[in-house]
C-alpha cells in the first residue's frame, strides 16, 4: 500500500488538516489478514545503496523540529527484524540491486507515524527500506520487482510518501483554497494506478516518465515522496485500488492498495 503519512508528526497530534488521513488506514487495517511482518519504504531516507534496517530494538529518529514536546515522546516500540532483513538484502542482491544492512539505523517518522495509526500496539516486527540517492524512478520500480517473492510471505509493504508534497503551497495563505494544478496531477497519478484496461507496459512507462505528467513538478519539486510508490508498483506490478482521495493539509492526496 502507498500512503501519504501527512505532515511530521501532525496527524498523531490532533490536527485537523489531517482528520481524513488519520480515519482511513484503520479501515484498509480491520479489512486485511494481519501481516507477520512489515517493510516500510519512508520517503525521510536516501542512500547510495539501498539500505535495510538490521537491528533487533531501532530507535525512533524525530526527524522534525518545531513541533510541541509532546511531539519528541512519542513511543513506538515495534521490534526489528534481522533475519526478515536478511532475507530483503539478499533478494536485492540476487537481483543486482546493490544493498546493503544498517543495524544502527532506526525508524523515522515516516515510518512510527503511519504505524502508530494503523498498528497501535507495535506489537508486529518492522523493517525499513531506504530510497536509492539517484531517485531514479525506473531503478526503484526495479527495487520492487526484487522483492515481489515477499508478497507471499503475509508481509505488509507499505511506501510511506504523500502524493502531493511542495512544501511552498502547503505553507500558502491559498492552501485551503481549490488548487486545479493539484487536482489535475491526482487525477493522472488515479488514472495510471488504477485503471485495470492499462497495459502494464504503458503502466510502468508513465510511473518512469511521472515528471512529464501535468503539473507534476509543481506538485513534487523533489520526488522523494512519491517514490515509494514506485517501490509498490514494482512489487505488485498490476492495477491498484484507490482507497483514499481526500484532503491533507488542504491539499489533495490519495493512497492506493494493491
Amino acid at each position: 500500500m502507498y500512503i501519504p503519512h501527512g505532515g511530521g508528526p501532525l496527524p498523531l497530534l490532533g490536527d485537523d488538516g489531517h482528520q481524513q488521513l488519520t480515519s482511513f488506514p484503520k479501515g484498509v487495517v480491520k479489512a486485511m489478514t494481519t501481516p507477520a511482518t512489515i517493510l516500510v519504504i519512508s520517503a525521510h531516507w536516501e542512500e547510495g545503496k539501498t539500505t535495510i534496517t538490521s537491528g533487533a530494538k531501532p530507535p525512533l529518529i524525530y526527524d522534525y523540529y518545531g513541533f510541541p514536546s509532546e511531539a519528541y515522546q512519542v513511543e513506538y516500540q515495534a521490534d526489528g527484524s534481522p533475519q526478515f532483513a536478511e532475507t530483503t538484502f539478499r533478494l536485492l542482491q540476487e537481483a543486482g540491486i546493490d544493498a546493503k544492512l544498517d543495524s544502527q539505523r532506526g525508524f523515522d517518522h515516516g515510518v512510527f507515524v503511519p504505524l502508530k495509526i494503523m498498528f497501535p500496539d507495535a506489537n508486529i516486527p518492522c523493517v525499513q527500506l531506504s530510497l536509492a540517492s539517484n531517485l531514479n524512478p525506473q531503478y526503484h520500480i526495479e527495487i520492487g520487482k526484487a522483492l515481489a517473492t515477499l508478497r507471499k510471505e503475509n508481509v505488509l509493504i507499505l511506501g510511506s510518501g504523500l502524493s502531493f508534497h511542495n512544501m511552498g503551497a502547503f505553507m500558502s495563505i491559498t492552501s485551503a483554497e481549490p488548487d486545479a494544478n493539484n487536482e489535475a496531477f491526482q487525477q493522472w497519478l488515479i488514472e495510471t494506478c488504477t485503471n485495470e484496461s492499462l497495459p502494464e507496459s504503458k503502466r510502468r512507462k508513465r510511473l518512469i516518465g511521472w515528471s512529464n505528467a501535468p503539473f507534476a513538478r509543481y506538485c513534487h519539486p523533489r520526488e522523494e515522496h512519491l517514490l515509494p510508490l514506485h517501490v509498490c508498483y514494482g512489487i505488485a506490478s498490476s492495477a491498484a485500488k484507490l482507497v483514499f482521495y481526500d484532503e491533507v493539509m488542504g491539499k489533495r492526496a490519495c493512497a492506493f492498495l494493491w
